[in-house]
């Protein structure tokens, strides 16, 4: 029942990554078909922000409530709902409608599956879930380009959409599984909520550095393509084929990480994931004319960024008691969404303003804050734990 539930899960994640990167790969060819700008991706992607913020937010009360099982399976089905009214809509505002089920969907699970990873599973298991969201990621794409070569980008989100169906019905009737993990923390405490949980020493820290990590990891998965293009000068088919490798360098990583983080521990794991991420940026600023250059720095920055995510996750059990990680991991998950929704934008806008060259040390910057947060945090909480 154990190895069951743990499959479960990680299919779950599965499913959290199926969604994140259609948009992408099918917008070039969605926009024509609305009639609208190439620009107004970013507004689908703030609706789905917005909707995966909130339900961040009140994750820990929802899952407190029902269960993480629950939430779980009416998140996958939420966004099955939206990928299949995706994949019906012929007009813009319709995918602004199905945008927020889509980023409510996303939010919950995402925030209750860390915790439950996170309370009840090893560092290793933390690291292969989200290896596991890779793979959702890489699946999507392949759906789409099938679409588009067959038919049209709505069957794209169709075969994702059923691809959801499969998972959620498949969640569904597994529910009694989940009683595996008595979750006592789940069903007996009372939420602390936001206000509660900002007061706890430490956690505003923990927000900041993590805020700062998915900003650069956004940033880079954004504008990798953009930078070899306008910096480096090969062309954009090339360009798309390198930056695709930074996902799979994460992926990769992360499946990797598993196998060393339950030895080195969170904290050495964040450092770790950060010194060679450093290296990744610093070969962007090496001054040579050969693309394979930045090519490796791109892949060795999605290795860096590998282990940093869940080892920070996974951490605040331990830093902050298992009390009190739902409401801390759903806020966290909010912080992260911001990060990723607002960070690249304004990369987009000082690149355009000076030059796509800033990239490493606008990355620089935000390592910076990052390490300098999240090294904080451990101190304080090993203070605490003195105390």
């Amino acid at each position: 029942m154990y190895l069951l539930l743990l499959a479960l899960i990680y299919l779950a994640f599965i499913s959290l990554g199926l969604p994140d990167s259609l948009l992408g790969s099918g917008w070039p060819v969605m926009h024509h078909d609305l009639n609208v700008p190439i620009s107004f991706m970013g507004i689908i992607s703030m609706v789905i922000s917005g909707g995966t913020i909130v339900s961040s937010l009140l994750s820990d009360q929802l899952t407190r409530k029902y269960g993480t099982r629950i939430v779980t399976v009416v998140s996958v089905f939420l966004t099955m709902i939206a990928l299949f009214g995706f994949s019906f809509s012929n007009q813009f505002w319709m995918l602004i409608v199905f945008a927020i089920p889509y980023g409510l969907g996303a939010g919950a699970i995402d925030a209750a599956l860390n915790n439950y990873v996170a309370l009840y599973y090893s560092s290793k298991h933390m690291s292969w879930l989200h290896c596991f969201w890779g793979i959702g990621t890489i699946i999507s794409p392949f759906a789409m380009s099938y679409a588009l070569k067959n038919s049209s980008w709505n069957n794209g989100y169709r075969i994702v959409a059923f691809l959801q169906l499969g998972i959620g019905l498949l969640l569904l009737v597994t529910l009694p599984v989940w009683k595996v993990n008595r979750q006592n923390i789940e069903d007996n405490a009372k939420s602390i909520g936001l206000i509660g949980a900002l007061k706890i020493k430490g956690v505003p820290y923990l927000l900041i550095g993590f805020f700062a990590y998915c900003a650069v990891e956004a940033t880079s998965m954004h504008w990798a393509s953009s930078y070899m293009v306008e910096v480096k000068g090969i062309t954009t088919e090339r360009a798309a084929q390198f930056a695709s490798l930074f996902f799979i360098g994460m992926t990769v990583g992360r499946f990797l990480s598993g196998f060393i983080t339950n030895k080195l521990g969170d904290r050495k794991m964040i450092i770790l994931g950060t010194c060679i991420l450093s290296s990744g940026i610093i070969s962007l600023l090496i001054p040579t004319g050969n693309p394979i250059v930045s090519l490796i720095g791109f892949v060795v920055i999605g290795l860096g960024c590998a282990p940093i995510y869940p080892s920070i996750i996974h951490s605040i059990p331990n830093n902050f008691g298992e009390e009190n990680s739902g409401a801390i991991i759903g806020i966290q998950m909010a912080s992260a969404y911001v990060g990723s929704t607002f960070i690249p934008p304004l990369f987009g806008l000082l690149g355009s303003l000076t030059s796509f060259a800033i990239l490493p040390v606008y990355l620089s910057v935000f390592i910076i804050i990052m390490i300098s947060m999240t090294e904080l945090t451990f101190r304080i909480t090993a203070k605490k734990d003195k105390v």
